[in-house]
């Protein structure tokens, strides 16, 4: 632990304060994070858009800004990231910190898997790549690449709705459906990283056609996808959380329908979540207008059949989450920040 210390201190990110005069011994040296030791670039990659933010050592966020993309091909994607993250270095001026790292956060599923092809939701042109390789080259800073669904429950764990648990499902509205599982404070990831495709799990046996080849898959009923196309084919437009809003604010009966119409698979997939996870709660945010979330979380018909239905209970089963539109990348961000300061203990060949 000394040695851990004495390297943050001498890369200026801790600092010394006082003394602390407690039993007896040597008095012990408070240290406090120094927010100007250091900086993290977090970078979300959507179908559609890259979020790009910047924090500081502890955590606060500095810059952050979304950059439409017309193409979420590795052509398109990585000097456009290249691009977002000089921008974000260059807004805190020439004497910026050092830069620890880029945490990158993707949708899956990684690698070329059964749920390859599955539509507006997936990035195209990955399958047979190797994401952390070709953002080190473009950014030449260290890259974690990591789940989009993942990141942000770390997001919400780190200053969202989620600070006071160790065990929570977080449900990552993106273009699809995404999850992310913290199980007693560790990340539950699967074998190849794809744990949490909760957008592909079927809660109407023959329902819809979604793109990946099932029928009845959740993300077809309640995302920010199924939302969008529903209002359009009503002939409104819901391409942004604004629009979502606007209509929101204005008692639009489509959108109410449509919430009507989410509330019901979705409430049967939390009592799948709850039954398989046993979490303090679950949490649903990312992508999608707090107020709509909150009326999504109102329409729940939640199923009394679960383990999370206990006489103990001191939370709400479904909670909103209170990280907002950049969840994910600035989990990313706090990934990096984490692994900087929390040793890992890998083999030595």
């Amino acid at each position: 632990m000394s040695n851990i210390i004495a390297e943050l201190e001498g890369e200026a990110l801790i600092l010394a304060g006082e003394r602390q005069t407690k039993g007896r011994g040597l008095p012990a040296v408070q240290y406090t994070l120094n927010p100007a030791g250091a900086v993290a670039l977090g970078v979300e990659v959507r179908p559609n858009a890259i979020l790009c933010a910047l924090v500081n050592f502890l955590g606060d966020t500095l810059y952050t800004k979304r950059i439409h993309i017309k193409s979420s091909e590795p052509a398109v994607v990585l000097p456009a990231v290249k691009a977002a993250c000089d921008e974000a270095l260059s807004s805190i001026g020439k004497n910026a910190p050092p830069v620890l790292g880029a945490g990158i956060v993707m949708p899956g599923p990684f690698g070329r898997v059964g749920l390859t092809g599955a539509g507006k939701a997936e990035l195209v042109g990955w399958d047979d790549k190797d994401p952390q390789a070709l953002f080190e080259d473009v950014l030449q800073v260290p890259v974690r690449v990591e789940n989009d669904a993942t990141a942000a429950a770390i997001a919400e764990q780190t200053t969202g709705s989620a600070t006071e648990l160790q065990s929570f499902c977080f449900v990552y509205f993106g273009t699809g459906l995404g999850l992310g599982v913290i199980s007693n404070g560790e990340i539950l990831r699967g074998a190849f990283g794809n744990a949490g495709e909760l957008g592909h799990v079927v809660v109407e046996r023959g329902g819809r056609l979604c793109s990946c080849g099932n029928r009845g898959c959740l993300e077809t009923y309640t995302s920010r996808m199924a939302a969008s196309e529903f209002l359009q084919k009503r002939g409104k437009s819901a391409e942004s959380q604004k629009d979502l809003s606007d209509l929101l604010a204005a008692n639009d009966p489509d959108l109410e329908e449509w919430i009507s119409e989410a509330a019901d698979p979705l409430a049967q997939a939390i009592g799948t979540l709850e039954n398989l996870f046993d979490p303090e709660a679950v949490i649903l945010g990312g992508a999608m207008p707090p107020e709509l979330l909150e009326r999504l979380i109102d329409k729940l018909d939640l199923i009394d059949a679960t383990v999370s239905v206990r006489a103990d209970r001191t939370l709400p089963r479904v909670v909103r989450g209170a990280s907002g539109w950049m969840t994910a990348a600035l989990g990313a961000a706090a990934l990096i920040i984490h692994d900087t300061y929390i040793p890992s203990i890998s083999k030595v060949a």
